[in-house]
């Protein structure tokens, strides 16, 4: 999951920043580093993996119980 966001943010990032600009990029850059080092987001991001985790969980249980065809 982590690779994905990783991932995620820096093709934006890239995107952004080459039709905008090395500065706006830089921006860009700026911000996203300020916005997940928020515990507020971190937390947002916790809840969302657990509930992310817990509906996997909840799939494979459901996938794991159904007689074969």
């Amino acid at each position: 999951m982590a690779k994905l966001s990783f991932l995620a943010g820096f093709g934006a990032g890239y995107v952004l920043g080459a039709r905008a600009g090395r500065e706006r990029y830089e921006q860009i850059r700026r911000a996203w580093e300020q916005a997940k080092d928020d515990p507020r987001l971190q937390s947002i991001a916790g809840m969302a993996q657990a509930k992310a985790d817990d509906a996997v969980s909840t799939l494979k249980a459901q996938l794991g119980s159904e007689p074969p065809r």
